[in-house]
């Protein structure tokens, strides 16, 4: 049997989504040499990059970080989030940092915190552009050097030397802003020795916590590593890792599914062995890791305009048999009224999303749903603009029938007033990588003591 270098304990798939006390126990019961799991994610859309706020509730943030932190001080072992606040602007670190304050004072911990912001300066980057060292990813879209200034936040994602360093310098708890996903479970194993591939691979894998086993919803998951291979299990009593859970977890939010990119380099698995050590249990080997120029992917986040939202219940047998001809003859004909109101067309957009019809994938030919709930959202340059537009569309989304000379129907509009004005709109502008001589050198670190 090889001998187990350290341990690591993912509670977690993302702080704030909680797992029951007796799943969390049994992980602590397994003597981690450290509690780490993500805090955020781009998943959710540009608006919390755009604005620094989190997307869960305080209150289960405080819950899951609290048992975290208990139980890192009883083992004596350090606590790690990354891209802390969701988004993982230097706002949601200082108010993760809130949160840790709280928890230390009500439990009594006295612990050292190192705070690793990850915002960036648009004068820098600029610099960096200038100097052609930032380069689109796949899917990016165009820029030039204004969009750095056009941007509301911008991140990079830390890897796991930022985390070491912390670490190294004695932080019992690490709160980190953005970072990709693997990093912070990577960090304590390469400290250790462990070979890289073997880090990196557990890491993709556990990321996002009991994803990978037989029941995601249940509780997290524990890594042992050995110096050449890792062994992955979940902690709740109602899951199992099989190969195929783990090995599948490589094609999750991943194009390839069998390389990753890191700032540090790339991991490749297309040689790794999956072996079920037991029902529950799964040993993997093979992985490689090969050590590249640094990079640090940049994320961008800048204002789109305002958006008001108008959301109409439809059941009319009629305009069941024809929804999208109905709705482009309804958005012609308010279009055309439109024209005498000398509304610039460049200063809006609206879009209609027909949910039980088409609004999340073509229809089949030939479907006739029961019923249509039509979401328009209308957005544009102020606020005023985007309700303006909606209330001229509303007479209309009340009653409009499928052809000028009929009868008018009634459909439901679901609230009154019917115009919901939902504020700032954002979107991603930056889906970048940027080169960089030393991995730490966009990111700074902050210790602070709580006594």
């Amino acid at each position: 049997m090889s001998e187990i270098i350290c341990r690591i304990f993912v509670p977690y798939g993302a702080l704030g989504t909680g797992i029951s006390d007796q799943s969390f126990a049994a992980g602590i019961r397994m003597i981690p040499d450290a509690i780490v799991c993500d805090a955020g994610s781009t998943d959710s859309g540009p608006y919390y990059l755009g604005t620094g706020k989190c997307k869960y509730a305080r209150d289960a943030l405080k819950e899951d970080f609290q048992r975290m932190i208990k139980a890192g001080h009883e083992l004596h072992v350090p606590v790690m989030i990354g891209s802390a606040g969701t988004c993982g602007t230097d706002k949601g670190v200082d108010d993760m940092f809130e949160i840790a304050k709280e928890i230390c004072i009500e439990e009594g911990i006295q612990a050292k915190v190192a705070l690793i912001y990850c915002g960036q300066s648009a004068a820098s980057l600029k610099q960096k552009y200038s100097l052609g060292k930032i380069k689109p990813l796949d899917g990016a879209p165009e820029i030039n050097e204004t969009v750095f200034d056009e941007c509301e936040n911008i991140v990079g994602l830390a890897g796991a030397k930022p985390f070491i360093k912390a670490l190294e310098d004695g932080a019992d708890i690490v709160i980190c802003g953005r970072a990709t996903d693997t990093a912070i479970l990577a960090a304590v194993p390469l400290m250790k020795g462990v070979k890289e591939g073997v880090c990196w691979h557990a890491a993709k894998t556990a990321e996002c916590g009991s994803i990978c086993t037989t029941n995601p919803s249940g509780g997290g998951v524990f890594i042992s590593f050995e110096k050449d291979s890792f062994i992955i299990e979940p902690t709740s009593s109602d899951s199992q890792c099989t190969p195929y859970s783990v090995s599948a977890h490589m094609i999750y939010e991943n194009a390839n599914p069998y390389q990753l990119r890191e700032p540090a380099g790339l991991l490749d698995t297309s040689r790794a062995v999956y072996e079920a050590l037991d029902e529950r249990r799964v040993r993997v080997s093979g992985s490689d890791f090969t050590s590249m120029s640094p990079t640090i992917k940049l994320e961008g986040s800048s204002l789109a305009g305002y958006q008001t939202v108008t959301i109409v219940g439809m059941r009319d047998r009629k305009l069941m048999q024809a929804p999208e001809k109905w709705l482009t003859t309804l958005n012609g004909y308010v279009q055309g009224k439109m024209k005498k109101y000398d509304l610039d067309p460049s200063s809006y957009t609206i879009d209609f999303k027909m949910y039980g019809y088409n609004a999340l994938a073509p229809a089949s030919d030939g479907f006739v749903p029961e019923e249509i709930g039509l979401v328009m959202i209308v957005t544009a340059k102020t606020q005023a603009l985007a309700t303006r537009i909606a209330k001229i569309y509303n007479p209309y989304l009340l009653h409009f029938p499928v052809m000028l000379e009929e009868q008018l129907p009634t459909f439901g509009l679901l609230f009154s007033p019917a115009e919901i004005e939902k504020g700032a709109a954002y979107e991603f502008r930056l889906h970048h990588a940027v080169d960089v001589e030393d991995e730490r050198e966009l990111f700074t670190i902050r210790m602070e003591e709580l006594v």
